[in-house]
C-alpha cells in the first residue's frame, strides 16, 4: 500500500483538474510511491495536526485546505505554515488537500455532505460550470416539507453543531428551498436567489454583503469551520469503503482558529 493507492481514490471521486485556478490542490509534501503506515484525515494542516499523525504513526495527512496557498517563498519557520511543512518533513509525513475540487463536485462533494445533514433532497448544483450539469458551485434542493424560519435555523444550528448562526432579517414565509456552500460562498447570492432559495447557508459574509439579500432570502452564516468540518467524516469515507481494514484515523482536533464567547 502506497500513499499514491490513497490518491487515486480520491482522486477518481474529485479530479484535480476540477479545482479554480486560484487553488493549490493536491500532494504538497511528501513522494506518492512511498510505503503507506496510517491515514488522519483532517480539514486544516498545522503543526498540531502533523503532531497527532506523528503519534497515531500516520505518515499521510489528507486534509481539505492546502497548507500551501499563496506559494512559499522560504522555509526558516517564521510562519505556522512553514513550521507546519518543515515538521512534516522531518517526519517524513506526506501532506495531500483535496479543496475545491471536492466543492465542484455533485455526488459526493463538499455540499452533498451538508445537504444530507440539513436533510436536502432533489439536490441539484447551483453554479454549473459551462456546459455541464454535475459540476460547478454550490447546492440547492428541498426540505421534505416546509418549515418556519426559526424553526429551519435552530434545525441548522443542530445538525452543523454551530453556536450561533450570523443571518439576515426573518421574512416571515416558510422555508423549503435551500441553497447551500461550504466555506466562503458569497459570490453565489445571485445564483441562490434566481434558484428561488428561501434560505442561503454558507459563510464568510462581509456587512455589506448581507444587504445583497434585499429581503428575498435569509442568509445563514453558520461559520467557515462549521459549514465544513464534515468534510472530514466524507473523506474517511471515501477511503475506508475501498480499504475499510487500513489505518484510518479522523483527527480529534478542532483546528477551527475561531471562538465564540
Amino acid at each position: 500500500m502506497q500513499i499514491k493507492n490513497i490518491i487515486d481514490v480520491l482522486e477518481a471521486v474529485a479530479p484535480p483538474h476540477l479545482q479554480e485556478s486560484y487553488d493549490n490542490a493536491g500532494l504538497i509534501v511528501g513522494n506518492p510511491e512511498t510505503a503507506l503506515s496510517g491515514v488522519l484525515f483532517c480539514l486544516d494542516s498545522t503543526e498540531a495536526i502533523v503532531e497527532e499523525a506523528r503519534q497515531k504513526d500516520c505518515n499521510l495527512i489528507v486534509a481539505h485546505h492546502p497548507i500551501v496557498f499563496r506559494g512559499l517563498k522560504r522555509l526558516n519557520g517564521a510562519t505556522y505554515i512553514e513550521r507546519t511543512v518543515m515538521q512534516a518533513i522531518r517526519h517524513n509525513i506526506a501532506i495531500y488537500a483535496i479543496h475545491t475540487n471536492l466543492d465542484n463536485v455533485h455526488q459526493r462533494g463538499v455540499n452533498e455532505k451538508i445537504a444530507q445533514k440539513l436533510g436536502l433532497k432533489d439536490t441539484r448544483i447551483l453554479a454549473p460550470k459551462p456546459g455541464v450539469t454535475d459540476i460547478g458551485a454550490g447546492l440547492v434542493g428541498q426540505l421534505e416539507s416546509p418549515m418556519a424560519e426559526q424553526a429551519f435555523l435552530s434545525h441548522v444550528k443542530s445538525a452543523l453543531r454551530t453556536s450561533c448562526i450570523r443571518h439576515t432579517a426573518f421574512r416571515n414565509k416558510a422555508v423549503q428551498r435551500v441553497a447551500v456552500c461550504g466555506g466562503s460562498g458569497s459570490f453565489l447570492l445571485p445564483d441562490a436567489l434566481r434558484a428561488g432559495a428561501d434560505t442561503f447557508v454558507t459563510a464568510d459574509f462581509k456587512y455589506h454583503e448581507f444587504f445583497d439579500a434585499e429581503g428575498q432570502l435569509i442568509i445563514a452564516d453558520v461559520g467557515h469551520f462549521e459549514s465544513e468540518q464534515f468534510t472530514i467524516e466524507l473523506l474517511y469515507e471515501l477511503i475506508h469503503e475501498k480499504f475499510p481494514n487500513f489505518a484510518l484515523h479522523l483527527t480529534e482536533m478542532s483546528t477551527n482558529p475561531v471562538f465564540y464567547y
